[in-house]
Parts: structure tokens; C-alpha cells; sequence
């Protein structure tokens, strides 16, 4: 069942009430958001420019922004592909390309893996495949996520904001902490099995280790040399680009997010 809010509506799937907006017309692209992010701090800058050509469908995981938790049910990349795989279904779209950013990137990846036949293209922003791709200083990083350490962000604005019990962001940003804290271990021949061809991006100051990256870039078919055969997949690093700062930088994606979706030479 579908029910229309204000500014979006909600799908019932697997017992969650899951938020979601549509914006343009065209082939679906869905955007799937960071960790502690909403639509609007994930995405709020690119998503005039994508509508422009792509229906672009925006989405909030459970206890993210509008989408309620379900206290008794932990964060996980298995339970969040799984909500993304049935509300693909309740709006009964057959393929779409998907735009992941950080923790949505890792749900991009894993449904790539699980339903190959739903995605058309990967846009993978800061993302990562096993735990050893983490920046070594992230796990200080992230003793950050704290109610007292995020006051006056924009995530504590979005949250307050948007969500349905903004008294719950301390038991929210504990939640984060212990998803954060699981050991992530996927298969290198699942991911090289993936078909779909990939954009990879990360800033050049980000929380995913470079060499993670490249390592990735190879695994979905990049590396390759252009002259002899073009790869499949690309690869772009952000300069002077920190991973909180990278759905922002509009002035380098648009550059190369729409000349990607749009390459039909590059379409399975």
C-alpha cells in the first residue's frame, strides 16, 4: 500500500512505513542516502539537476529522516536491500539505475549482487565492499556520533525536522554506531559477477581508502586500457573533496553522472 505525504509518500514493505519522492519524468534513476542522512542532506543539491532528465526516486531507510525505526529490528546492508528490493516492487518497477552514497552505496552494491535483473547502472559514491577499505582514523571519526557532538549540524536540523520522533536522534545515532561497527566481508567474485556497469567516486580526502577504491574500480571491470577495449566501468577522484562534502560537489558530478547514464554504448 502507498499513502502520499506532504513532500512524498510511503510504501508499506516488510513492516516499515518507508518514505520515498518522486521528482521528473523519465528512466528511473533511485537514490539511496548516507549514513545519519535524509533525501535532503544525501541529495537535496543534485536532485533539481538529475529530475532534469531521469525520474529520479529518493528514498530514506528505516529510522532515516521521514521512515520510522522498528525498534526491535537492527540496521543492517542485508535489511535495507531487502527494503529497497520490495518497495522497487510495490511501485512496480522492473530496472532502474541506482545512485548509492556511502552506506547507500553499500545497498546499491548488494542489491546489484542479490537482484542483478533490477539494476540497469551503478553509481557507487564512497563506498566499500569489505571493512579493511575504511580509513584507519574513522573508527575515532565515528565515537562523534553522539546527540552533544552533532548539535547544530545539519543532520540534527534534518532529523528534527523530518522525523516522525525527533526525541529518538540519541537512540537513532546509537543505532548508526553499532551498524558501523559490523564487520562487512563481501565475496570479490560476487561483486566481480555484477553485469551492471559502474561509476565509482570517491573524494580524494575521504573515509574510504584510495587503493579500496581502485581495488573495486577492477573487481565491476574497470582498468582496462581505452585503446584496445573501452572498460564497462568508471572511475572518478574527487580533488579537495572530503566524504561529508562529495553529493555536494554538483560542479564536478554533473559532468560526469549524466554523460554516464546516458552512454548507450555502455548499456547492457
Amino acid at each position: 500500500m502507498i499513502t502520499t505525504a506532504i513532500n512524498g509518500n510511503y510504501a508499506n514493505v516488510n513492516g516499515l512505513k518507508m518514505y520515498y519522492e518522486v521528482h521528473g519524468t523519465g528512466k528511473p534513476l533511485l537514490l539511496l542516502p548516507g549514513a545519519v542522512s535524509g533525501v535532503s542532506t544525501a541529495f537535496g543539491n543534485l536532485i533539481p539537476l538529475l529530475a532534469k532528465d531521469h525520474q529520479v526516486i529518493a528514498v530514506e531507510f528505516q529510522g532515516y529522516g521521514r521512515t520510522a525505526d522498528i525498534p526491535e529490528r537492527p540496521l543492517s546492508y542485508e535489511q535495507f536491500a531487502d527494503d529497497v528490493i520490495a518497495l522497487l516492487e510495490v511501485l512496480n518497477i522492473e530496472q532502474t539505475d541506482i545512485f548509492g552514497y556511502s552506506t547507500g552505496a553499500g545497498v546499491a552494491l548488494l542489491v546489484a549482487m542479490r537482484q542483478p535483473a533490477l539494476v540497469g547502472k551503478l553509481i557507487l559514491a564512497s563506498v566499500i565492499y569489505n571493512s579493511s577499505g575504511r580509513h584507519p582514523v574513522l573508527t575515532e571519526l565515528e565515537k562523534l556520533l553522539t546527540a552533544e557532538a552533532m548539535k547544530g549540524t545539519v543532520y540534527e536540523a534534518e532529523y528534527f525536522r523530518t522525523a516522525p520522533r525527533p526525541q529518538d536522534w540519541p537512540k537513532h545515532l546509537a543505532k548508526v554506531t553499532t551498524f558501523n561497527q559490523k564487520v562487512q566481508d563481501w565475496s570479490a567474485d560476487d561483486i566481480r559477477n555484477i553485469q551492471a556497469p559502474a561509476l565509482i567516486i570517491a573524494g580524494d580526502a575521504d573515509i574510504v581508502q584510495p587503493e579500496h577504491v581502485v581495488e573495486l574500480y577492477k573487481l565491476l571491470g574497470g582498468g582496462g586500457v581505452g585503446e584496445l577495449s573501452m572498460p564497462k566501468s568508471q572511475l572518478a577522484i574527487l580533488p579537495g573533496t572530503m566524504h561529508t562534502a562529495l553529493t555536494g560537489r554538483t560542479d564536478l558530478l554533473m559532468t560526469m553522472i549524466p554523460a554516464f547514464l546516458n552512454d548507450h554504448a555502455n548499456n547492457d
